[in-house]
């Protein structure tokens, strides 16, 4: 026992350096920071906050014209689709006696989309759809036990349609109609689309990269570091190139697609192209990343697992699907995890390729922590910035509690 406690107390005291330098530069700032985004700190009250209690938090979320619905309406209207879909699937998902049944499904769910004009509501439907063909597929003898509770959730559902129309508001409606209100929801709006756009199609890239890298091809040993050099390289002087790169009278992309014959696209002034534009810039930078991490991951699966799936006749694509993927689950976990944190904090790319401007105009490339940085810097409202970081950073936690909460039954470890 009194062993046991000097190891640990010895451990400690090896540790006293780290915590005082975390504690310091790291822990000190955080829990500051949060004090003080309930103080009135700006240029008039430098030396002397003033205590606002919820005031900064509420003046981020504050409307320059109340929308037509709240956003709690919004997220029950969200909450009614999803909980509609969601039973749909469920009883078709319980398929197994009367197969004409499913069809009356199929026509109905079909109808129903036909109606919808929202456009959430009809990708909800298509996945539906898309899953009950999935469904029929697998299962040649698709019989329904549930059959009555499908066919009269589809009239339901058709009802409910008919009956709405237009007047469904979900959540993406809620925040396409408050982006032009309310500049940090729209900070919010731009952050997600970009998160979208990159994380997903870097990780899709890196793996197609690590699975040719991974293979016999010559120059292996080049190949890897040309990828992995643009993420080692300076994000300015990488945001730079490309700033150069996008010119749209001399930039060398469009003058790549005119011998496709596609006019030349004004990446850096028009505002619809800006979240693109910053979105090509991070994945050239990071696939390479990405695609080493993944790389590592497949070095690391046995090759005895494909060579048992060769002996039973399995083919390339049920190898990659029931070997690759699964055994290449905690890399990629683990690559979702620091993709999504990094995307969320998206900033240089934007300050560099719009010289220091939130976009071209109507500030197309408001981001989170470029609202942060322009109500800190630029605004002088530091009690302000300090709000809108914590609720940053209570969007990431929840993004990463989610992923972490998937992962539980999608990643698997192999001792």
């Amino acid at each position: 026992m009194k062993r046991k406690v000097r190891e640990a107390l010895i451990a400690y005291i090896f540790l006293v350096p780290s915590f005082l330098i975390l504690g310091t530069f790291v822990f000190w700032p955080v829990g500051f920071s949060f004090v003080l985004s309930f103080f009135r700190w700006d240029f008039k009250n430098m030396k002397n906050p003033v205590f606002a209690g919820f005031e900064n938090y509420a003046e981020i979320f504050r409307f320059h014209s109340p929308p037509s619905h709240s956003f709690v309406s919004s997220l029950l209207e969200t909450l009614i689709v999803v909980l509609v879909c969601f039973s749909i699937f469920v009883s078709v998902y319980s398929i197994r006696r009367k197969r004409y049944l499913s069809i009356f499904v199929f026509l109905g769910s079909a109808f129903s989309i036909w109606f919808a004009d929202n456009l959430v509501i009809s990708l909800a439907l298509a996945f539906f759809l898309l899953a009950l063909v999935y469904l029929i597929l697998r299962n040649n003898q698709v019989l329904s036990k549930h059959g009555v509770s499908i066919f009269f959730s589809t009239i339901i559902l058709i009802i409910l349609w008919i009956f709405f129309d237009n007047r469904i508001y979900t959540v993406v409606d809620f925040f396409l109609e408050s982006r032009d209100k309310n500049l940090f929801i729209k900070a919010i709006y731009n952050t997600l689309y970009y998160v979208i756009l990159s994380v997903p199609t870097t990780i899709a890239l890196a793996l197609v990269i690590a699975l040719l890298l991974n293979s016999n091809i010559k120059l292996r040993a080049f190949f890897r570091t040309a990828y992995f050099i643009p993420f080692v390289t300076s994000v300015v002087a990488i945001s730079l190139v490309w700033r150069w790169i996008f010119d749209d009278a001399y930039g060398l992309l469009n003058y790549l697609l005119s011998f496709l014959k596609i006019n030349k696209i004004a990446w850096l002034k028009d505002e619809r192209w800006t979240i693109p534009t910053i979105a090509i810039v991070s994945i050239w930078k990071t696939v390479g990343y990405d695609a080493v991490i993944l790389l590592a991951g497949l070095q690391n699966i046995d090759k005895s697992y494909y060579e048992a799936a060769q002996v039973d006749g399995a083919t390339t694509w049920d190898r990659f699907i029931h070997i690759t993927w699964p055994l290449l689950s905690p890399t990629t976990f683990f690559l979702l995890i620091v993709s999504l944190i990094s995307s969320f904090k998206v900033f240089t790319e934007i300050y560099v390729l719009y010289s220091g401007l939130p976009g071209p105009y109507n500030n197309s490339g408001m981001t989170m922590v470029y609202y942060v940085f322009d109500r800190f810097y630029v605004q002088q409202r530091m009690g302000l910035a300090c709000a809108a970081a914590y609720v940053l950073f209570a969007i990431i936690l929840i993004f990463t509690g989610l992923q972490f909460w998937l992962s539980r039954k999608t990643v698997e470890y192999v001792s």
